[in-house]
């Protein structure tokens, strides 16, 4: 399921930066406008990093996902050139699932990377304490473009259905195609584990979603994990000298700022 997603992040996120870039420059709001440019920078590194990701699972094994690959790229082309109030709404959408995601992704830890190789567990969870800590940007870039008015909140709906469903039809026929060269798809107690995932998954998303349909909604009024917090104050606090990996080993898989923990380093890209 994390492959899938990983799958959809570079042409998802670039088609977010785009839309952003072309929104900044009529926002009068100079704080609300420094906050979109860093919201780019951190999208672009994820898309980066996801890319070469993607590269080594179509190397290594899974040369089919080039076609899904080529499916999203006409699927954002077209998504481009549709109107800036459907595209910033699509990208506020889908930063409001990213937090139901980052909820899902904290709680089910232990499950999803225990044991898991330390560089894609600490990799995939960066990306999503990232998504948590800019939770506000794509939401206050609209609202400070269109208003709060009936017809702003009702493409502000549709973008959240759009945005998130789009990114999980996408998600799904990646791990599907996975599954299928694993010889996995259509194995019964694979597939039980892959119900027992989604359902998972569905329970953490499905209510903010729902809220983030609600008129009114702010992100601000969704609270971070606490397991997201632990880690954007220890970042805070570290020295700079690259991101230090989880301990998958570790039963409670804790942030890796805490002190006492081995401190194995990756350089993010610069």
């Amino acid at each position: 399921m994390v492959n899938g997603a990983s799958l959809v992040m570079p042409f998802l996120e670039p088609f977010l930066i785009r839309t952003m870039r072309e929104a900044l420059p009529q926002v009068s709001d100079a704080a609300v406008a420094d906050s979109g440019r860093a919201f780019n920078t951190q999208e672009q590194h994820h898309y980066q990093a996801h890319r070469r990701f993607n590269e080594l699972l179509k190397r290594s094994r899974y040369p089919e996902l080039a076609e899904i690959e080529a499916d999203m790229t006409a699927s954002y082309a077209r998504l481009a050139k549709r109107s800036l109030r459907t595209r910033m709404a699509y990208t506020a959408g889908f930063e409001a699932m990213t937090l139901g995601v980052t909820r899902w992704l904290v709680d089910y830890r232990q499950l999803l990377f225990g044991g898991a190789d330390t560089r894609v567990a600490s990799f995939i969870l960066w990306h999503f304490v990232e998504e948590s800590e800019h939770k506000c940007v794509a939401h206050d870039v609209y609202h400070a473009l269109y208003g709060g008015g009936l017809s702003s909140y009702l493409a502000r709906v549709v973008g959240v259905l759009h945005g998130s469903l789009d990114v999980m039809w996408y998600s799904m026929r990646g791990y599907r195609a996975i599954l299928k060269n694993d010889g996995l798809w259509y194995r019964l107690s694979s597939r039980l584990r892959l119900a027992r995932r989604l359902g998972g998954f569905v329970r953490h998303v499905s209510p903010y979603l729902l809220r983030a349909m609600l008129p009114g909604h702010d992100p601000r009024q969704e609270p971070n994990p606490k397991w997201v917090d632990d880690w954007l104050a220890g970042h805070a606090a570290a020295p700079d000298d690259g991101v230090p990996l989880l301990d998958t080993r570790h039963p409670d898989l804790p942030v890796p700022f805490a002190p006492g923990l081995a401190r194995s380093t990756v350089t993010m890209p610069a």
